[in-house]
């Protein structure tokens, strides 16, 4: 009988969990001055400068500027592009446009991962639900990132979200990853699939969640620069993103301002009033309505203590100490020489469409995760 190992995942300790979320902060801010900055007729070679100015002023070193051969900071993927679009002084924005930024940086070594959707101007209709649906998917994903977990409940949890949501496309081939030391890493986390598969959560994992909807079919096909992904065909998309560090007590999103507060609440809020319409309550009714949707009925341990730490951005297992940042030292022992994780064989060895790997997602995971989803 040939035995399925599963790849190992590394493992941070809460002193290196501070040093990501330094980074997560670094990428909030960029993403935060580039979206202001999007108008009609900024061309995405603009906001590219944007972001790269407010990456280095903060002494941070953009993530895809050169990986592999990327050239440049962010990913502008706008309409029908899905991820990975390359900047370009040519490319200006119109009015009524969507337009996704990607943006990735480092500190001190570790990355820092995520990536947002917005309309050029005011826009409505099918194109604002899009984005609203797949940012919803984002937060049921992250609010599944529990020790004790497993792998495709995350991935469930934003199949579910995005299906009731809409007849909306998954993309399939291009998924989420673990990201720590490298962007990159084991293991690779879809948008689709079966609950209870995959490798077991742990605290100490980081895990980049990325949904990819689109108002049409969910097939995605390469252009001609190698890099850049599109629907087939040509239905606009949306593309959510953020970095979620593991902990006792929880999620914890380091790539938004708040930790992930207002987004998990808004998650949990959705899922217990789901719950409450499945067994006919009002979601008054229900205590525990903090359960995920594959556990509709149970509680979080600490979830109490770990939304009074996110008030301030602060990790959940810090109770003391400025905002941003959890108790330097805690964690378990056993995580390699010098309080590094052992670190997995990292996705950026995975090839990726064109010959080369892209800045953000992963190609759709091959071998053990393969089975996560509903495909046997």
């Amino acid at each position: 009988m040939r035995i399925r190992r599963e790849p190992p995942v590394q493992l941070k300790t809460p002193a290196q969990f501070d040093r990501m979320r330094a980074a997560g902060l670094v990428v909030a801010q960029a993403l935060d001055t580039t979206v202001a900055a999007v108008r009609a007729g900024v061309s995405t070679a603009d906001l590219d400068a944007i972001a790269e100015h407010e990456i280095r002023a903060a002494g941070a070193v953009p993530s895809f500027l050169g990986y592999h051969g990327y050239p440049a900071t962010i990913c502008t993927s706008v309409n029908d592009e899905i991820v990975h679009g390359i900047p370009s002084a040519d490319r200006r924005l119109a009015a009524g446009d969507l337009i996704s930024i990607d943006c990735g940086a480092i500190v001190d070594g570790w990355h820092g991962d995520a990536a947002v959707t917005v309309g050029v101007g005011p826009v409505g209709g099918d194109a604002a639900r899009l984005i609203e649906a797949c940012e919803t998917a984002l937060w049921h994903g992250l609010a599944e990132a529990w020790p004790g977990h497993r792998l495709t409940d995350i991935s469930h949890a934003v199949e579910s979200s995005a299906r009731s949501s809409g007849p909306y496309g998954i993309v399939e081939e291009y998924v989420g990853h673990g990201i720590g030391t490298e962007m990159h890493m084991d293991p690779p986390v879809p948008n689709y699939g079966k609950p209870g598969r995959g490798p077991v959560l742990a605290e100490g994992m980081a895990l980049a969640i990325e949904p990819m909807l689109t108002l049409g079919q969910a097939s995605a096909r390469l252009v001609a620069d190698g890099w850049t992904v599109v629907t087939a065909d040509g239905s606009w998309s949306a593309h959510f993103e953020h970095t979620v560090a593991i902990t006792a007590d929880g999620p914890w999103v380091l790539t938004a301002r708040d930790g992930g507060r207002a987004g998990l609440a808004r998650a949990r809020a959705s899922q217990a009033a789901r719950v409450a319409r499945q067994n006919g309550a009002s979601p008054a009714a229900r205590k525990g309505g903090t359960g995920s949707a594959a556990r509709p009925g149970a509680a979080r341990p600490g979830a109490a203590r770990q939304d009074v730490a996110r008030q301030n951005g602060a990790s959940p297992a810090a109770r003391r100490g400025p905002a941003g940042r959890g108790p330097a030292g805690r964690g378990p022992a056993g995580r390699g020489p010098a309080g590094r994780g052992p670190a997995g064989p990292g996705l950026a060895g995975r090839r990726w469409p064109g010959g080369g790997p892209g800045a953000a997602a992963c190609r759709r995971p091959v071998g053990w995760l393969r089975h996560a989803g509903n495909d046997g």
